[in-house]
């Protein structure tokens, strides 16, 4: 082939050609004389070309150990002795939709995605975008990414991106692989993954898939509790297993930590999604006041929290400035919000009641006010499980009559009341005034509602029903109603 022909080709395949001329069997003196030379003299831009050339080939350089070390990590882990997740099981890598795996930071997501694909022995891509090294790409840098893919793995029709979100642009990239019949499996942290560029550029052609710290179910099946049998020994095992979740709460890797390591841990973690998911996202100025909304929100968890409070108290410059910080924090899955139960879509929208994305972050931050009270963890959990198990059509809520009684959850489904449910930590022996409060709300409440499936969630007390006229309120144990499947 002459220079000018291999000219040619250079400039329209240029990638292609560099990766195929700086694999190992060449050396780099040979480059040099069979295509920089040649090339120098048809440019005339000697200095020039030689600079760029040799920052490509120190970047393909640069991917290649980069990727080579991320797909070594993924041999090296031990899939086998990794808990399965159940929702592994709506993973489709036969889709031609995108699957996205979205939800709070350390929650497993990656290792879910990646532990699907080993399984499946399928071959795939990997990127994990949020490897430091990989910290100042653009969208220019997909195709050279891609390229060094396909080096190091062969042909593959499946890609997973990990964390994608944190190169602009990546949803055109996406729907250009999509469209090449490429299956793609996407992770990331942010609830608006789902909004904004890529509702726009993949409407229709993503299925979503919500992922949270470890259930109650999956904290027992990590710590090898028996959550079958109902022997003395069993039950007793169970329910201390549940003083520690409400404690300890799900992230997979707290599980082997000890104390003080899981404190810096969730430190950590809250403080990266403050910084990283909220403040650098959105471009927030005043991260400091962020983050103190974000600790009175998770100090206050359980209480209703209102965007006009939130202006008063932080000195911002309009409630509306307020409500878009908490939309923000509940974004990155920080907190989730449960609005008040009302015919009125204002008062809906006005106050909400406010829970921990998991219970590790209610007194293991920095700076959280130490809470040794055992019903609000109670209540948090029962909140994050309820939201782990509902479906499209189904919403929660809490009931308030002010002044008069209120009940902590209200599900809905299809714009009808399903059940009504109470959560207490203690109630072995209630006094009358706990009695009223727990079983006489949710009896006013299913009257008020026309709801006849009313439910108190215990930690401690007698498994029963307690009958009221034509009302029945079955009393359960937590440590029962958590393992529901």
């Amino acid at each position: 082939m002459t220079d000018f022909a291999i000219l040619c080709t250079l400039q329209t395949e240029k990638y292609a050609f560099l990766c195929s001329l700086t694999s190992k069997d060449l050396t780099f003196s040979c480059i040099f004389h069979f295509f920089v030379v040649p090339l120098q003299r048809f440019l005339n831009h000697e200095a020039l070309f030689l600079y760029t050339f040799l920052q490509y080939i120190a970047m393909a350089t640069d991917y290649l150990s980069i990727l080579s070390d991320q797909l070594e990590e993924l041999r090296q882990t031990p899939w086998e002795s990794i808990i399965t997740r159940k929702e592994e099981q709506e993973v489709n890598l036969n889709s031609p939709l995108a699957q996205v795996v979205i939800g709070v930071r350390r929650s497993g997501k990656s290792t879910l995605c990646a532990k699907v694909m080993m399984e499946s022995k399928l071959p795939f891509g990997y990127i994990n975008f949020d490897d430091d090294r990989l910290g100042k790409l653009t969208r220019d840098d997909f195709d050279p990414l891609l390229q060094t893919l396909y080096r190091l793995n062969g042909d593959f029709k499946h890609l997973l991106l990990d964390e994608v979100q944190n190169i602009e642009g990546w949803e055109l990239f996406v729907n250009r692989m999509l469209r090449q019949g490429m299956r793609v499996i996407i992770t990331g942290s942010n609830a608006n993954l789902l909004s904004g560029d890529l509702a726009t550029h993949l409407t229709g052609r993503h299925h979503k898939i919500e992922l949270y710290p470890f259930s109650f179910h999956e904290y027992c099946q990590a710590h090898n509790v028996d959550i079958t049998s109902y022997s003395t020994k069993a039950i007793a095992l169970r329910e201390r297993a549940l003083d520690e979740y409400l404690f300890q709460g799900g992230f997979p890797e707290l599980l082997n930590l000890n104390e003080a390591e899981q404190t810096d841990y969730v430190r950590s973690l809250v403080r990266t999604i403050v910084e990283k998911d909220i403040a650098k996202r959105y471009k927030i100025r005043y991260v400091e006041t962020l983050k103190n909304i974000a600790d009175q929100v998770l100090d206050e968890f359980t209480n209703e929290q209102s965007s006009s409070s939130i202006q008063e108290k932080h000195h911002l410059s309009s409630a509306h400035t307020a409500k878009n910080y908490l939309q923000y924090i509940q974004n990155a899955y920080l907190v989730y919000g449960v609005p008040r139960f009302s015919l009125k879509s204002i008062e809906r929208r006005s106050v909400n009641k406010y829970y921990a994305m998991d219970n590790a972050m209610v007194a293991k931050r920095e700076g959280a006010l130490l809470t040794e009270s055992l019903g609000p963890r109670l209540e948090n959990i029962v909140a994050i499980e309820l939201k782990r198990r509902a479906s499209i059509d189904d919403q929660i809520y809490y009931l308030r009559k002010v002044r008069e009684y209120e009940v902590n959850f209200v599900r809905v489904r299809n714009h009808h009341v399903q059940e009504l449910i109470q959560v207490t930590y203690d109630f072995r022996e209630p006094s009358t005034k706990l009695f009223n409060r727990e079983v006489g709300n949710l009896f006013k409440a299913g009257q008020l509602l026309h709801c006849n499936n009313l439910t108190l969630v215990m930690a401690y007390g007698e498994k029963r029903d307690i009958v009221q006229d034509d009302k029945t309120v079955h009393c359960v144990l937590a440590s029962d109603w958590l393992l529901q499947q």
